[in-house]
């Protein structure tokens, strides 16, 4: 994707399609298709932004480089890999700190281009003051030292102080040329005041040219608590100091001595080329795992970088969404933060890429479940839910006010209370069609095993009677509500409720398919959750087509195909048309427009990309068996 850029000082909001997700299994970063950083939490998922830039364009934050010259831009990953990249390396392959830095190198390649860096961080989602000083940066080795303007120290870094957020950060910088007869560029750093636009400190800016060859690489970081200090750490690395301690020169910059902690090493361009070569690395060997071999390959395993991208990596907890208080609608109140594991996406998650690093987490919170026994429908520990009212919002979408609550059971109290209504929704108690398997094949203890069956038999009667609706001839969302459809329901033969060829859930099925016009969920190929002007969730305002409901009519297409050759065909072109609705690259957010936008909620949504591998596991693999192949 080609997308033209005018620079210009209040640029607005960039549509969320236009942004890459980078992140090190920690935390992640949203990056603008013209070259901001958008969206970012340090040092994880749930900690308070620095960089929110897409809640609110004034005062938010961010940390952009740009050219100050109108421009087209292009944005896309290394192949097989994250990278544009928070650095990340393979734990067998170091024993080196895993450095909670963001990178960001710039190259010209040829020509010449006047550029401009604005880091400009907003602590505390934009709340919290912070002081800023340039200062002389201890880091950088005299011997790769660019020559700098006078008017600013010799080789200068930035510091970013906020006492009320607890947080400290440094940007810092290394100029290069990649040939023999060009010099480095000239980087001179100045403070930027946005107070007018509501900033409570100011920011960094840089305004320089770069040629044929020159490369500069900014990094952003928490630096260590004594890294300022003196000691050993402030040593100039020499050849010949490096000689007395019996290592190469090169070791000795990159901080295989005792000259620096491995946690703040020199900043160097062999070790900025170390991470990017090791995050490269570590990015291709992940995916190389994949067994994969069916059609719609690059779609699967873009998807599945995505999901890696979203795990929490010391518990193995999968967020819902790197994002937070993104509009289901633009103008919209259905705004929430899904930076939290929710165990029903993680469920999908974990069936389709991560078994093993998710049970512990999930065995963690069954440790720590609720004192009625209940497990939350997400795990929310020690992150209470709180308004943000002081950001305008995505394009001004305010956020609605009411906590997300659930009745979810888990363990021994799903006998017992299998039957209680849930709240699904905000307003009321339904009892929403839902399922249960138990997983024999796992030869797992069952000590309850003939109550929880009969409860199971007991269940599947109910709804087969209960959330019927013999009129309309499809299951409904809910027992109190059988004139309402609800595309959740697709995923019936998915787990095994009833086969994909039973004549209930074909009709049901099929009532799906139809325009809403006509009673249906489906609109040019994309399907609705339900009609929100047909039932109230307690939430008001208009929501989009979501994306994993699509994909799980496409599934469910595809399974009814075995028996119908006409179902499998529109499968395959209901997904082809879904993956034009992908962004540029690859990414998926959780809910689509009529329009055939991206609506912002989710910028990028893990059970979407999860979904996605499923239905094309399983359309591929239905193709073919229909084939004969």
């Amino acid at each position: 994707m080609s997308t033209p850029n005018d620079p210009k000082p209040d640029r607005g909001y960039i549509p969320l399609a236009d942004h890459g997700l980078i992140g090190n299994l920690r935390t992640a970063a949203l990056v603008s298709t013209d070259g901001s950083i958008e969206s970012y939490c340090v040092p994880n998922f749930d900690s308070p932004s620095i960089f929110a830039r897409i809640l609110d364009d004034k005062k938010g934050g961010h940390f952009s480089i740009t050219p100050t010259i109108p421009f087209t831009s292009k944005q896309n990953y290394i192949p097989n890999s994250n990278v544009n990249y928070l650095p990340r390396q393979a734990k067998s392959a170091t024993t080196k700190p895993l450095l909670t830095w963001l990178i960001r190198r710039v190259e010209v390649i040829r020509g010449t281009m006047p550029l401009r860096m604005e880091c400009a961080p907003a602590f505390d989602y934009a709340r919290a003051p912070h002081t800023t000083e340039i200062v002389p940066d201890p880091s950088i080795p005299a011997i790769y030292k660019s020559s700098s303007p006078s008017s600013a120290p010799a080789h200068a870094k930035v510091r970013f102080s906020s006492p009320a957020a607890k947080l400290t950060l440094d940007l810092r910088f290394v100029a290069e040329s990649l040939l023999e007869n060009v010099d480095a560029p000239r980087v001179a750093l100045h403070e930027l005041d946005l107070r007018a636009q509501g900033h409570r400190g100011a920011g960094a800016l840089a305004e320089f040219e770069m040629g044929e060859g020159q490369v500069v690489t900014w990094v952003l970081r928490i630096p260590p608590a004594e890294a300022e200090g003196g000691g050993p750490r402030g040593a100039e690395p020499t050849p010949e100091k490096a000689s007395e301690m019996g290592v190469s020169f090169e070791q000795l910059v990159m901080g295989a001595s005792d000259l620096r902690p491995p946690e703040d090493p020199f900043l160097t361009k062999q070790l900025l080329q170390r991470l990017l070569d090791a995050t490269n690395q570590y990015w291709n060997a992940w995916i190389r795992q994949s067994t994969y071999e069916g059609a719609w390959k690059e779609a699967v395993h873009r998807s599945a970088l995505a999901l890696k991208l979203l795990i929490y990596e010391p518990t193995g907890a999968v967020v819902a969404s790197p994002t937070f208080s993104l509009p289901e609608y633009i103008g919209g109140t259905r705004n929430w933060d899904y930076r939290a594991s929710w165990i029903r996406d993680s469920s999908f998650t974990l069936y389709a890429l991560i078994r093993l690093a998710y049970m512990e987490f999930i065995l963690a919170r069954l440790r720590t479940k609720n004192p009625d026994g209940s497990l939350s429908i997400m795990s929310v520990k020690n992150f209470p839910e709180e308004e943000l009212t002081h950001l305008d919002g995505h394009k001004g979408s305010k956020p609605y006010g009411k906590p997300l609550v659930s009745d979810c059971k888990v363990s021994a109290n799903v006998i017992a209370n299998c039957k209680q209504p849930d709240l699904e929704v905000r307003n009321r108690h339904r009892h929403f069609t839902v399922r249960l398997r138990l997983a024999d094949k796992r030869s797992l203890p069952c000590p309850r095993r003939l109550q929880w069956l009969a409860a199971r038999d007991e269940l599947y009667e109910e709804i087969m009677t209960k959330a019927w609706n013999p009129e309309g001839r499809f299951f409904a969302q809910s027992y109190e509500d059988l004139e309402i459809l609800d595309s959740s329901l697709l995923i019936m033969p998915l787990v095994f409720f009833m086969p994909p060829s039973d004549p209930r859930f074909l009709s049901t099925l099929k009532q799906i398919l139809h325009t809403p016009e006509r009673g249906g969920l489906t609109s040019n190929g994309l399907v609705y959750r339900y009609d929100v002007k047909k039932t109230d969730d307690g939430v008001g305002g208009d929501e989009g087509t979501f994306c994993l409901c699509t994909l799980w009519c496409v599934e469910a297409l595809a399974r009814a195909g075995e028996y119908d050759k006409a179902m499998l065909s529109r499968a395959v072109g209901m997904f082809e048309d879904f993956l034009q609705y992908t962004n540029h690259v690859g990414l998926c957010t959780e809910e689509i427009s009529v329009a055939g936008e991206a609506c912002p909620r989710n910028a990028v949504q893990g059970f979407t990309h999860v979904t996605l591998i499923s239905a094309a596991y399983n359309l591929s693999r239905m193709l073919q068996k229909v084939r004969g192949g």
